[in-house]
Protein backbone atom coordinates (compact mmCIF):
# COMPACT_ATOMS: atom_id res chain seq x y z
CA UNK A 1 0.00 0.00 0.00
CA UNK A 2 1.71 3.32 -0.95
CA UNK A 3 2.11 6.09 1.80
CA UNK A 4 1.11 8.93 -0.56
CA UNK A 5 -2.14 10.26 -1.06
CA UNK A 6 -3.65 9.08 -4.38
CA UNK A 7 -3.70 12.42 -5.87
CA UNK A 8 -0.50 13.47 -4.97
CA UNK A 9 0.62 10.66 -6.90
CA UNK A 10 -0.84 11.45 -10.01
CA UNK A 11 0.17 15.03 -10.32
CA UNK A 12 2.77 16.69 -11.75
CA UNK A 13 4.57 19.31 -9.32
CA UNK A 14 4.98 22.99 -10.36
CA UNK A 15 8.07 23.55 -12.34
CA UNK A 16 9.71 27.29 -11.31
CA UNK A 17 12.37 29.08 -13.59
CA UNK A 18 15.61 27.45 -13.58
CA UNK A 19 17.57 29.31 -11.06
CA UNK A 20 21.38 28.95 -12.41
CA UNK A 21 24.36 27.89 -10.60
CA UNK A 22 27.22 29.34 -12.43
CA UNK A 23 27.83 33.21 -13.42
CA UNK A 24 28.26 35.29 -16.72
CA UNK A 25 24.43 34.76 -17.56
CA UNK A 26 22.05 37.31 -18.35
CA UNK A 27 19.07 36.14 -16.42
CA UNK A 28 15.91 37.08 -18.18
CA UNK A 29 13.71 33.88 -17.42
CA UNK A 30 11.88 34.50 -14.00
CA UNK A 31 10.48 38.38 -14.10
CA UNK A 32 12.97 39.46 -11.23
CA UNK A 33 13.51 43.27 -11.02
CA UNK A 34 16.80 44.61 -12.67
CA UNK A 35 17.65 46.54 -10.08
CA UNK A 36 18.68 46.47 -5.98
CA UNK A 37 16.07 47.00 -4.02
CA UNK A 38 15.63 50.49 -2.07
CA UNK A 39 18.66 51.76 -0.25
CA UNK A 40 15.43 52.28 2.96
CA UNK A 41 15.27 48.32 2.38
CA UNK A 42 19.20 47.67 3.22
CA UNK A 43 19.15 50.48 5.88
CA UNK A 44 16.15 48.72 7.25
CA UNK A 45 18.24 44.84 6.68
CA UNK A 46 21.21 46.23 8.42
CA UNK A 47 19.48 47.41 11.70
CA UNK A 48 18.00 44.43 12.21
CA UNK A 49 21.17 42.52 12.41
CA UNK A 50 21.30 41.62 15.82
CA UNK A 51 20.14 39.98 18.83
CA UNK A 52 16.48 40.18 17.88
CA UNK A 53 16.95 37.54 15.12
CA UNK A 54 16.57 35.17 18.56
CA UNK A 55 12.90 36.11 19.13
CA UNK A 56 9.87 35.08 16.56
CA UNK A 57 8.69 37.96 14.42
CA UNK A 58 4.72 39.40 14.90
CA UNK A 59 2.93 36.50 13.51
CA UNK A 60 0.11 38.94 12.22
CA UNK A 61 3.00 41.49 10.40
CA UNK A 62 1.11 44.19 11.72
CA UNK A 63 3.46 46.91 10.58
CA UNK A 64 3.39 45.57 7.17
CA UNK A 65 -0.60 45.86 7.04
CA UNK A 66 -0.76 49.47 8.29
CA UNK A 67 1.99 50.39 6.02
CA UNK A 68 -0.30 48.97 3.12
CA UNK A 69 -3.27 50.07 4.28
CA UNK A 70 -1.73 53.93 4.50
CA UNK A 71 -0.35 53.59 1.54
CA UNK A 72 -3.20 52.46 -0.42
CA UNK A 73 -6.14 53.33 1.76
CA UNK A 74 -7.27 50.29 3.37
CA UNK A 75 -7.54 49.34 6.99
CA UNK A 76 -5.31 46.87 8.11
CA UNK A 77 -7.60 44.36 9.11
CA UNK A 78 -8.61 43.79 5.56
CA UNK A 79 -4.96 43.07 4.82
CA UNK A 80 -2.88 39.83 4.85
CA UNK A 81 0.95 39.18 4.61
CA UNK A 82 1.98 36.16 2.86
CA UNK A 83 5.26 34.34 2.38
CA UNK A 84 5.33 35.76 -1.19
CA UNK A 85 2.31 35.62 -3.14
CA UNK A 86 2.22 32.21 -4.09
CA UNK A 87 1.61 31.57 -0.60
CA UNK A 88 -1.57 33.27 -0.60
CA UNK A 89 -2.92 31.38 -3.30
CA UNK A 90 -1.88 28.42 -1.44
CA UNK A 91 -4.34 29.70 1.49
CA UNK A 92 -7.04 30.60 -0.67
CA UNK A 93 -7.27 27.06 -1.78
CA UNK A 94 -6.86 25.83 1.76
CA UNK A 95 -10.04 28.33 3.13
CA UNK A 96 -12.09 28.31 0.15
CA UNK A 97 -11.97 24.83 -2.06
CA UNK A 98 -12.86 21.44 -0.82
CA UNK A 99 -12.00 18.48 -1.85
CA UNK A 100 -13.53 17.90 -5.13
CA UNK A 101 -14.76 21.02 -5.50
CA UNK A 102 -14.17 23.32 -8.55
CA UNK A 103 -11.31 25.60 -8.96
CA UNK A 104 -11.38 27.55 -12.14
CA UNK A 105 -8.51 29.47 -13.84
CA UNK A 106 -8.19 31.19 -17.01
CA UNK A 107 -6.00 29.50 -19.34
CA UNK A 108 -3.36 30.06 -20.53
CA UNK A 109 -2.51 31.68 -17.10
CA UNK A 110 0.32 31.05 -14.11
CA UNK A 111 0.98 27.11 -13.88
CA UNK A 112 0.77 26.99 -10.34
CA UNK A 113 -2.99 27.21 -10.17
CA UNK A 114 -4.24 23.54 -11.61
CA UNK A 115 -0.54 22.23 -9.40
CA UNK A 116 -2.46 24.00 -5.95
CA UNK A 117 -6.06 22.24 -7.39
CA UNK A 118 -4.70 18.69 -7.81
CA UNK A 119 -2.70 19.29 -4.29
CA UNK A 120 -6.24 19.80 -2.87
CA UNK A 121 -7.67 17.31 -4.63
CA UNK A 122 -9.89 19.61 -6.26
CA UNK A 123 -11.70 19.58 -9.98
CA UNK A 124 -10.12 21.73 -12.47
CA UNK A 125 -11.93 24.00 -14.50
CA UNK A 126 -9.74 25.93 -17.09
CA UNK A 127 -11.46 28.61 -18.76
CA UNK A 128 -9.69 29.20 -22.29
CA UNK A 129 -8.78 32.82 -23.26
CA UNK A 130 -9.22 33.59 -26.87
CA UNK A 131 -6.29 34.23 -29.36
CA UNK A 132 -5.24 37.39 -28.12
CA UNK A 133 -5.31 36.18 -24.50
CA UNK A 134 -8.63 38.58 -23.50
CA UNK A 135 -12.07 37.67 -21.86
CA UNK A 136 -14.25 37.03 -25.14
CA UNK A 137 -17.59 36.25 -23.33
CA UNK A 138 -18.02 35.83 -19.47
CA UNK A 139 -17.77 32.63 -18.13
CA UNK A 140 -20.39 30.24 -16.73
CA UNK A 141 -18.86 29.01 -12.90
CA UNK A 142 -21.52 27.06 -11.84
CA UNK A 143 -20.61 25.39 -8.66
CA UNK A 144 -17.16 27.07 -8.73
CA UNK A 145 -15.53 27.87 -5.41
CA UNK A 146 -12.40 29.97 -6.22
CA UNK A 147 -11.47 31.42 -9.15
CA UNK A 148 -7.97 32.26 -10.25
CA UNK A 149 -7.52 35.50 -12.15
CA UNK A 150 -4.13 36.98 -13.09
CA UNK A 151 -4.28 40.31 -14.33
CA UNK A 152 -2.31 41.19 -15.84
CA UNK A 153 -2.22 37.76 -17.81
CA UNK A 154 1.07 35.42 -17.40
CA UNK A 155 2.62 34.70 -19.30
CA UNK A 156 1.44 36.84 -22.14
CA UNK A 157 1.79 39.84 -20.31
CA UNK A 158 -2.34 41.64 -21.70
CA UNK A 159 -3.94 43.71 -19.49
CA UNK A 160 -7.25 42.06 -19.20
CA UNK A 161 -10.64 43.91 -19.52
CA UNK A 162 -11.69 45.24 -16.33
CA UNK A 163 -15.20 45.44 -17.43
CA UNK A 164 -15.30 41.59 -18.29
CA UNK A 165 -13.96 41.18 -14.91
CA UNK A 166 -16.02 43.43 -13.40
CA UNK A 167 -19.23 41.18 -14.94
CA UNK A 168 -17.60 38.15 -14.02
CA UNK A 169 -17.55 39.52 -10.20
CA UNK A 170 -21.34 40.58 -10.20
CA UNK A 171 -22.70 37.50 -11.47
CA UNK A 172 -20.52 34.55 -9.61
CA UNK A 173 -21.06 33.35 -5.85
CA UNK A 174 -17.28 32.30 -6.53
CA UNK A 175 -14.61 33.45 -4.69
CA UNK A 176 -12.32 35.79 -6.80
CA UNK A 177 -8.70 36.37 -6.21
CA UNK A 178 -7.61 38.68 -8.85
CA UNK A 179 -3.70 37.87 -8.69
CA UNK A 180 -1.80 41.13 -9.20
CA UNK A 181 1.57 40.53 -9.29
CA UNK A 182 2.29 42.58 -12.45
CA UNK A 183 0.17 45.32 -11.58
CA UNK A 184 2.39 48.14 -10.92
CA UNK A 185 3.61 47.98 -14.33
CA UNK A 186 0.11 48.07 -15.77
CA UNK A 187 -1.90 51.26 -16.35
CA UNK A 188 -4.44 50.41 -13.93
CA UNK A 189 -5.12 47.94 -11.17
CA UNK A 190 -8.18 46.25 -9.30
CA UNK A 191 -8.01 47.84 -6.13
CA UNK A 192 -11.46 49.61 -6.34
CA UNK A 193 -12.94 46.33 -6.63
CA UNK A 194 -12.40 45.51 -3.14
CA UNK A 195 -15.40 46.45 -1.23
CA UNK A 196 -17.26 47.05 -4.16
CA UNK A 197 -17.64 42.70 -4.33
CA UNK A 198 -17.96 40.90 -1.08
CA UNK A 199 -16.35 37.92 -3.43
CA UNK A 200 -13.19 39.57 -4.74
CA UNK A 201 -9.85 39.35 -3.46
CA UNK A 202 -6.49 41.53 -4.51
CA UNK A 203 -3.17 40.15 -4.13
CA UNK A 204 -0.07 41.76 -4.95
CA UNK A 205 3.80 40.55 -4.93
CA UNK A 206 6.95 42.69 -3.80
CA UNK A 207 8.82 40.57 -5.95
CA UNK A 208 8.52 42.05 -8.96
CA UNK A 209 8.22 46.28 -8.90
CA UNK A 210 10.04 45.95 -5.32
CA UNK A 211 13.14 44.06 -6.00
CA UNK A 212 12.78 41.53 -3.23
CA UNK A 213 11.82 38.26 -4.88
CA UNK A 214 14.61 36.98 -2.34
CA UNK A 215 12.62 37.98 0.85
CA UNK A 216 9.38 36.25 -0.37
CA UNK A 217 7.06 38.60 0.26
CA UNK A 218 3.19 39.05 -0.78
CA UNK A 219 -0.14 40.81 0.66
CA UNK A 220 -3.64 40.35 0.06
CA UNK A 221 -6.46 42.87 0.83
CA UNK A 222 -10.09 42.30 0.69
CA UNK A 223 -13.00 42.08 2.94
CA UNK A 224 -12.41 41.19 6.51
CA UNK A 225 -14.39 38.25 6.23
CA UNK A 226 -12.23 36.41 3.76
CA UNK A 227 -9.24 37.63 4.72
CA UNK A 228 -10.21 36.09 8.60
CA UNK A 229 -10.80 32.62 6.69
CA UNK A 230 -7.30 32.80 5.54
CA UNK A 231 -6.13 33.85 8.46
CA UNK A 232 -7.48 30.90 9.91
CA UNK A 233 -4.97 28.51 7.72
CA UNK A 234 -1.87 30.57 7.77
CA UNK A 235 1.22 29.02 9.48
CA UNK A 236 1.79 30.98 12.32
CA UNK A 237 5.01 32.86 11.48
CA UNK A 238 4.58 32.45 7.81
CA UNK A 239 6.76 35.75 6.98
CA UNK A 240 10.34 36.44 9.02
CA UNK A 241 11.22 38.90 10.73
CA UNK A 242 13.82 40.76 8.24
CA UNK A 243 11.17 40.38 5.46
CA UNK A 244 8.35 42.00 7.09
CA UNK A 245 11.39 45.26 7.92
CA UNK A 246 12.43 45.11 4.13
CA UNK A 247 8.84 45.50 3.19
CA UNK A 248 7.67 48.14 5.59
CA UNK A 249 10.95 50.14 4.20
CA UNK A 250 10.07 49.01 0.97
CA UNK A 251 6.27 50.01 0.90
CA UNK A 252 7.43 53.43 1.80
CA UNK A 253 10.23 55.16 -0.66
CA UNK A 254 7.34 55.70 -3.14
CA UNK A 255 9.51 57.84 -4.79
CA UNK A 256 12.32 55.00 -5.77
CA UNK A 257 9.62 52.59 -6.34
CA UNK A 258 8.40 55.08 -9.16
CA UNK A 259 11.30 55.33 -10.64
CA UNK A 260 12.09 51.72 -11.15
CA UNK A 261 8.97 50.99 -12.76
CA UNK A 262 9.05 54.12 -15.05
CA UNK A 263 12.85 52.52 -16.51
CA UNK A 264 11.51 49.56 -16.62
CA UNK A 265 8.31 50.35 -18.81
CA UNK A 266 10.76 52.27 -21.09
CA UNK A 267 12.88 49.80 -21.60
CA UNK A 268 10.14 47.27 -22.13
CA UNK A 269 8.65 49.61 -24.63
CA UNK A 270 12.41 49.91 -26.40
CA UNK A 271 12.59 46.57 -26.71
CA UNK A 272 9.40 45.47 -27.60
CA UNK A 273 9.61 48.31 -30.89
CA UNK A 274 13.07 46.90 -31.78
CA UNK A 275 11.77 43.47 -31.96
CA UNK A 276 8.54 44.19 -33.94
CA UNK A 277 11.01 46.15 -36.99
CA UNK A 278 12.21 42.28 -37.05
CA UNK A 279 9.04 41.35 -37.73
CA UNK A 280 8.37 39.38 -34.49
CA UNK A 281 4.69 39.25 -33.18
CA UNK A 282 4.81 40.84 -29.40
CA UNK A 283 1.85 40.76 -27.54
CA UNK A 284 0.99 44.40 -25.84
CA UNK A 285 2.58 44.11 -22.65
CA UNK A 286 1.36 45.49 -19.30
CA UNK A 287 3.62 43.67 -17.40
CA UNK A 288 7.83 43.23 -16.68
CA UNK A 289 8.52 41.08 -19.40
CA UNK A 290 7.35 41.04 -22.74
CA UNK A 291 5.72 38.06 -24.87
CA UNK A 292 7.01 37.12 -28.66
CA UNK A 293 7.45 35.03 -31.59
CA UNK A 294 9.56 34.69 -33.81
CA UNK A 295 9.54 35.18 -37.49
CA UNK A 296 9.06 32.51 -40.24
CA UNK A 297 11.14 30.36 -40.43
CA UNK A 298 12.25 30.58 -37.66
CA UNK A 299 10.45 28.29 -34.00
CA UNK A 300 10.65 30.00 -30.65
CA UNK A 301 13.07 26.72 -29.60
CA UNK A 302 15.08 28.02 -31.96
CA UNK A 303 14.96 31.52 -30.39
CA UNK A 304 15.57 29.73 -26.97
CA UNK A 305 18.57 27.31 -27.37
CA UNK A 306 20.07 30.07 -29.98
CA UNK A 307 19.90 32.80 -26.45
CA UNK A 308 21.00 30.03 -23.94
CA UNK A 309 24.04 29.01 -26.30
CA UNK A 310 24.90 33.05 -26.07
CA UNK A 311 24.43 32.95 -22.56
CA UNK A 312 20.88 34.42 -22.06
CA UNK A 313 18.27 32.74 -20.43
CA UNK A 314 14.72 33.65 -20.98
CA UNK A 315 11.47 31.24 -20.72
CA UNK A 316 10.05 28.66 -23.01
CA UNK A 317 7.38 26.12 -22.85
CA UNK A 318 6.28 22.99 -24.26
CA UNK A 319 2.47 23.31 -24.09
CA UNK A 320 -0.58 23.94 -25.97
CA UNK A 321 -1.16 27.54 -26.80
CA UNK A 322 2.45 29.06 -25.75
CA UNK A 323 5.01 27.10 -27.58
CA UNK A 324 5.25 29.47 -30.49
CA UNK A 325 6.48 32.05 -28.08
CA UNK A 326 9.18 33.13 -25.58
CA UNK A 327 8.98 35.31 -22.86
CA UNK A 328 11.13 37.42 -21.54
CA UNK A 329 12.09 39.36 -18.60
CA UNK A 330 13.03 43.15 -19.23
CA UNK A 331 16.19 43.62 -17.52
CA UNK A 332 18.31 46.64 -17.56
CA UNK A 333 19.41 48.48 -20.93
CA UNK A 334 22.65 47.18 -21.09
CA UNK A 335 21.50 43.87 -20.76
CA UNK A 336 17.87 43.99 -22.89
CA UNK A 337 21.09 45.21 -25.37
CA UNK A 338 23.16 42.30 -25.31
CA UNK A 339 19.58 40.12 -25.27
CA UNK A 340 18.79 42.17 -28.84
CA UNK A 341 22.39 41.38 -29.84
CA UNK A 342 22.01 38.18 -28.99
CA UNK A 343 18.54 37.58 -30.86
CA UNK A 344 20.18 39.03 -34.13
CA UNK A 345 23.00 37.04 -34.09
CA UNK A 346 20.73 33.59 -33.28
CA UNK A 347 18.37 34.61 -36.21
CA UNK A 348 19.95 36.53 -38.83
Amino acid sequence: MSRIRPNIERMSGYVPGEQPQVAGLIKLNTNENPYPPSPEVIKALQSAMDGRLRLYPDPQSWGMRRKIGERFGFDPTQILIGNGCDDILNLCVRAFVGEGEKLAYFWPSYSLYPVLADIQGARKVAVPLDEQFQISTVPALDGVRLFFITQPNAPSGVWLSKDKLRQIAETTDAVLIIDEAYADFAPDNCLDFVGRYPNVLVARSFSKSYSLAGMRLGWVVGPVELIGALDKVRDSYNVNRLSQLAGEAAITDVSYFEQVVRRIKATRERVTARLREWNFYVYPSASNFVFARPPSPWTARQWFDGLRQRKVLVRWWDADRIRDFVRVSIGSDEEMDKFLEATHETLR
